[in-house]
């Protein structure tokens, strides 16, 4: 394991190539953590300079200061990823994508503001690891920044995605019963890619009806 390495103010702004009176400031508007104090002497570390890395990341994106302390906010109040992957480890079939603030501001346009951290956050989708966050699903993630680059907002992205969970609990529900009626529960693994299969074959149908209505 690497040891743990702390830095003085001074050279802390200079890794993260800013000056020591931005850096109090900074510190003054909470968008960093406070440091660790040995008398009068303050000790940062590595976290520090993650974060300050990432907020100059943030402001050549366009962000402002405002903007940045609530996302740190949000950030900081966040669910550990341990909760949101469960005691289990990992889901199964969806792969876990480990993003920095300024990578999840880039896959959405802009629009990672708080209030839709915050929904996503609710929904599970996003977790914290460290300096990192934490998205649940790759396939998820690639689906909704796709739609933000078409145009529809994120916050209607996560609002349909709030509604087609409670469809989605209810197909898991009714297929573990299918199964639990008429097998056993060391089956459900084994058969869960033909409940997947019929769902997604339902709703290209579906889908299919949809747009003929539309013609």
């Amino acid at each position: 394991m690497a040891e743990k390495r702390e830095y003085r103010m001074e050279e802390l702004a200079r890794l993260a190539g800013i000056t020591v009176r931005t850096l109090r400031f900074y510190r003054e508007r909470k968008l960093i953590p406070p440091p660790r104090r040995e008398g009068r002497i303050a000790w940062y570390d590595d976290h520090h300079l993650a974060r300050l890395r990432t907020i100059t990341a943030l402001l050549e994106r366009g962000h402002t200061l405002s903007g940045i302390a609530e996302l740190a906010e949000a950030f900081d109040h966040g669910r550990d990823v341990g909760d949101l992957l469960g005691v289990g480890g990992a889901p199964t079939e969806e792969e876990p994508v480990h993003l920095t603030p300024e990578e999840l501001a880039d896959h959405f346009a802009g629009e990672a503001t708080p209030e839709n951290l915050a929904a996503a956050m609710d929904l599970g989708y996003l977790g914290t690891d460290g300096d990192e966050i934490v998205h649940i699903s790759r396939r998820l993630l690639d689906v909704s920044s796709a739609l933000v680059h078409e145009g529809i907002p994120l916050a209607a992205v996560l609002d349909a995605a709030k509604q087609v969970r409670t469809h989605a609990d209810a197909l898991a529900e009714l297929f573990t019963d299918l199964v639990l009626r008429h097998a056993s529960p060391q089956d459900l693994p084994r058969l869960r890619p033909l409940a997947r299969s019929v769902v997604e074959a339902e709703l290209s149908l579906a889908l299919d009806r949809r747009m003929r209505k539309q013609d």
